[in-house]
């Protein structure tokens, strides 16, 4: 099973997707630290009942000034995405029953209901984002560090259990991105694994196809720590059509 931070204490997977997920400074800074946000809680990198990392910290992860993250958090807080504590045991808490739930934010709107049409545009561009980013990940010269920042959002997403696994997976799918060093290919990652988790809610989690998705998930990983872009991209691919066939048979309609 994989183990649960202490309060406060972040993983390294988790300081990584953080980072990731950084605003594209567009000059809708304020807009754009609001979507990150809702993108971390959304891709459960910050689990419910988790809390952010201090606002010092997650301001320099994010690459946003203390004042703009915390006019942010403030409007996520009257939202009911957030619950600000204060005092000794403190901080930014990820809701547990968010706002309207969680199918429902003011980023993304209703999403109650996906026609084959929004299905397959979901499955398109995550085929294309992902394959390529596992291509490009492969090609790079990876620093110790980085191979070890692989290493260990392998591992985590390989012990996690039902419950963690959607959340942990893509972590671990953002590391790959991370490792690119494009951060069109990080931002692209993200959005695909946003539009791709608002689909995979509305599916059960089935125990062998997580076994399945581990063992693609290695193949994945070996491929980009043995520099074989092709194999890489091979791996992803047959890794998006195992999840795409789940979501074509529980969600497209005629």
């Amino acid at each position: 099973m994989a183990s649960t931070p202490a309060a406060g204490r972040q993983t390294g997977s988790q300081v990584t997707a953080l980072r990731a997920i950084a605003p594209a400074r567009s000059g809708n800074i304020f807009e754009e630290t609001i979507e990150c946000l809702l993108q971390i809680i959304r891709l459960g990198i910050i689990p419910p009942g988790q809390r952010f990392p201090p606002e010092r910290e997650l301001a320099e992860q994010l690459r946003v000034s203390r004042a703009t993250l915390r006019e942010a958090i403030s409007e996520l807080q009257t939202a009911g995405w957030v619950n600000v504590r204060r005092g000794r045991g403190g901080g930014t808490f990820v809701s547990r029953t968010p706002a309207g739930g969680w199918a429902h934010s003011p980023a993304h709107g209703d999403d109650a209901g996906f026609s084959a049409v929004e299905v397959e545009d979901t499955l398109a561009w995550r085929r294309v984002i992902e394959m390529g980013v596992a291509e490009v990940a492969a090609g790079q010269d990876l620093t110790a560090r980085q191979r070890g920042q692989l290493a260990e959002a392998m591992d985590t997403s390989r012990q996690s259990n039902l419950a963690e696994y959607r959340r942990l997976d893509s972590q671990l799918h953002l590391t790959w991105a991370q490792v690119t060093g494009s951060p069109s290919l990080v931002r692209s990652m993200v959005e695909s694994r946003t539009r791709a988790n608002k689909l995979l809610e509305r599916i059960p989690m089935i125990e062998p196809n997580l076994a399945h998705s581990h063992e693609q998930h290695q193949r994945i990983h070996n491929a980009i720590l043995a520099g074989d872009a092709a194999a890489a991209r091979t791996a992803m691919a047959e890794h998006l059509d195992g999840t795409a066939a789940l979501l074509r048979g529980f969600l497209a309609e005629p």
